[in-house]
């Protein structure tokens, strides 16, 4: 019988911290801390955490991910997506303990016409995928074990995210623009927890593929009109109202920050190197709709 881990999880009510809460629990002791108890903010408080805490595991589930707030926010996305993580994989290091780090499709500038992959350069469009690279630079400097899993358009049945904010919008209004040039892959935050238990049980009974950084996504793609359809299709099948949804390019719809137009990322590398895959969206999607109250 394996040995029960204390895994110590950074972000308390985030979409993907509520999954893992759910999907680890049976593996050990989870010490969740949020923003009360650590404020990633302040790198003496994450080192006095981790070193009395002393966990086998730790993941980072905690992050700054308002995308246009971080343009006028540049300092505290930082510290929190670029200081903080490097932090952690030190006292990691120290601990001789694996981390954890969850990163986006925001480093990429969606420039790219197919898929990226790993060994594609980085090209962050903005302040938030700029504070999340430096992140993922930070851990990798350190040299320990860690996984970074960069995923894209979170979502899920806690917090704010585009699924909810579709299920009471279109209900409420007779027609919605939505933009139809941004492709990528809507990815469950359940998905994300259930490949995190995977690469952890991987981990436990000795078969880990290699450290480094890795895609994980849903399978397939689509635009954010797409994934708006969908969401609509399930309301009409619930007998709910739904609004009448018209494409629009992204210029129609200018925000402070600018996102990626291809955020298709290529997560066979997880598939080869750990044996871990994820479902297709439109699958993840009916799930996570079953299970919302």
């Amino acid at each position: 019988m394996k040995a029960p881990l204390k895994i110590l999880i950074n972000g308390q009510h985030g979409q993907v911290s509520q999954a893992l809460q759910r999907h680890l629990s049976h593996l050990g002791e989870l010490v969740v801390l949020g923003r009360e108890q650590l404020d990633l903010a302040q790198p003496e408080q994450i080192r006095q955490q981790v070193q009395s805490i002393r966990p086998d595991l730790i993941i980072n589930a905690a992050a700054h991910t308002a995308v246009d707030q971080a343009e006028s926010e540049p300092e505290l996305a930082f510290a929190i997506n670029a200081r903080a993580p490097g932090i952690l994989a030190e006292q990691a290091l120290e601990l001789g303990v694996p981390l954890i780090h969850y990163s986006t499709d925001y480093v990429f500038d969606g420039s790219k016409p197919a898929p990226y992959t790993e060994d594609d350069a980085p090209n962050p469009l903005g302040v938030y995928g700029k504070s999340k690279l430096a992140g993922e630079q930070a851990i990798s400097a350190v040299q320990g074990q860690h996984l970074i899993l960069r995923t894209s358009w979170v979502y899920s049945t806690h917090g704010r995210n585009f699924l909810l904010t579709m299920q009471r919008l279109l209900q409420e209004k007779p027609e919605m623009r939505i933009v139809a040039d941004q492709i990528g892959a809507p990815t469950w935050a359940g998905t994300i927890a259930r490949s995190t238990l995977a690469l952890i049980e991987r981990w436990q009974a000795g078969n880990a593929g290699a450290w480094g950084t890795y895609h994980l996504t849903a399978q397939g793609e689509t635009s954010w009109f797409g994934f708006a359809q969908a969401i609509g299709a399930a309301l009409r099948e619930q007998g709910k109202p739904c609004a009448n949804l018209l494409p629009i390019p992204s210029s129609a719809y200018p925000t402070p920050a600018a996102r990626p137009l291809n955020s298709r990322l290529d997560c066979s590398r997880l598939q080869r190197e750990w044996g871990v895959s994820q479902a297709d969206w439109q699958t993840a999607l009916r799930e996570c709709l079953a299970e919302q109250p």
